[in-house]
């Protein structure tokens, strides 16, 4: 192996299993470890082929306890998705193989192949990126898998809602006032349910932004099926907070223009927006933590506290 440390080496039951997984005369020759995931434990594997050439899988382990608990629904989720995705011009990994129960591995594991690309968090060049985000989005929205994914869960409720130090509390006692109501129906989509920045590749050619394109779109384990409001509120929430709040909204009028067709009804929408704020007030740090260490050092937690105040303040004061 290139690296040795313990978040790069394969144990030795893992590597085992993708070695089964590898054609006649490959083997593993190297190890990178990916930052910016939250729940899982990402390895680029550079494979040699018998012919002397390379090729790069990615291999995908839920290591921590909580991620554990939940690997099995997460994993068979991911690879249910990936096999859907095969062949329908969404630029996703392809599966390899999959351990959702670490029958064969130290720990729950996914086998994929690697998409070239890299993940873009800068504030540079965002205004080429929206419109392919939403243009990406749109077309997952657009699949019809003749196996639908499980029907989307949402986990943020009245009472686990975290209001920031400093917040306006009226803005948020509104706020959470309107995820007390039913959630409303909506006609049912293809979700990713996390599609954002940290979750898609772009290939981005130097001093050359506007021919950024999409390279992979990644991380499929909550693939659901679900109000496209959903994924919308998603990615504009995280693009408030990693860009500023005008983005969220922006990112709602670039899916509309790319031709998604989000819930008629203004309150529905509102609906889905502020959930999906509020649902990232409780998992603040780990979002922060995982920018900082992707290289965006400024994005403390209070800075990202205070981008999400400025953010549900600003959907609430939408005229609808």
């Amino acid at each position: 192996m290139t690296d040795h440390d313990e978040a790069t080496a394969v144990p030795p039951l893992t590597l085992a299993w993708v070695s089964r997984h590898l054609a006649a005369g490959e083997r593993v020759l190297g190890t990178e470890t990916l930052h910016g995931g939250i729940t899982a434990r990402m390895r680029r594997l550079t494979v040699g082929t018998w012919d002397g050439r390379t090729r790069d899988l990615v291999l995908r382990c839920f290591v921590s306890p909580f991620s554990r608990q939940h690997a099995e629904d997460w994993l068979n989720r991911e690879a249910h998705a990936l096999s859907a995705l095969r062949g329908t011009g969404v630029p996703a990994p392809e599966l390899v193989a999959v351990d959702p129960t670490a029958a064969r591995c130290e720990y729950p594991s996914l086998l994929m192949t690697h998409r070239a690309g890299r993940t873009v968090l800068d504030d540079e060049g965002l205004e080429c990126r929206v419109p392919l985000l939403a243009r990406q989005l749109v077309a997952i929205h657009g699949l019809r898998p003749a196996r639908r994914p499980r029907k989307y869960v949402t986990l943020t409720t009245p009472d686990t809602v975290v209001v920031p130090d400093g917040a306006d509390p009226a803005a948020w006692a509104a706020a959470i006032d309107i995820i007390r109501r039913p959630a409303p129906p909506g006609a049912g989509r293809f979700l990713h349910r996390d599609f954002q920045p940290g979750n898609v590749l772009f290939d981005v050619p130097p001093g050359r932004p506007s021919k950024t394109w999409i390279t992979g779109v990644v991380d499929w384990a909550a693939a659901s099926w679900g109000p496209a409001d959903l994924d919308v509120a998603h990615c504009s929430t995280i693009l408030a907070l990693l860009h500023g709040p005008a983005w969220g909204p922006r990112f709602a009028e670039a899916y509309q223009e790319a031709g998604g067709v989000p819930a008629a009804d203004a309150d529905e929408r509102l609906y889905w927006q502020v959930r999906d704020a509020l649902a990232c007030s409780e998992e603040v740090e780990p979002v922060a933590r995982a920018w900082r260490e992707a290289g965006r050092t400024e994005l403390t937690r209070r800075v990202v506290e205070e981008r999400l105040d400025a953010y549900v303040r600003t959907l609430l004061d939408t005229p609808r």
